[in-house]
């Protein structure tokens, strides 16, 4: 059964970076799309971005320029995890990270992980 396992949040400060890593596992196949959701305190769950297996990425516009998205390219792999490098954070990045994975009409979560910019 298919598990996102993910990695890298913490504290910074504004103007900093982070690096956040999702790993898929439990499968025996390349997954069509993964990406990155977030939620800040009080607001809905919003995408930040976005992967699909031939390279296309999507961004949310409140990340582009400062965040990319990158998927594992390495020869002999299934290409299941999935890197979001984070520069030039501001205080409104703070929220709860969450990977997801997307399969057909099949979706996955991940559990979370923390990001706070302070100012």
């Amino acid at each position: 059964q298919l598990q996102l396992v993910e990695s890298g949040g913490g504290l910074v400060q504004a103007g900093g970076s982070l690096r956040l890593s999702c790993a898929a596992s439990g499968i025996k196949f390349s997954l069509n799309s993964m990406g990155w959701y977030r939620q800040a305190p009080g607001k809905e769950r919003e995408p930040v971005a976005a992967i699909h297996f031939g390279g296309t990425t999507n961004y949310a516009d409140a990340v582009k320029g400062r965040f990319t998205i990158s998927r594992d390219n390495a020869k002999n792999t299934l290409r299941n995890t999935v890197d979001l490098q984070m520069t030039s954070l501001k205080p409104e990045d703070t929220a709860i990270y969450y990977c997801n994975a997307r399969h057909g009409s099949a979706s996955r979560w991940g559990q979370g992980t923390q990001v706070t910019v302070s100012s």
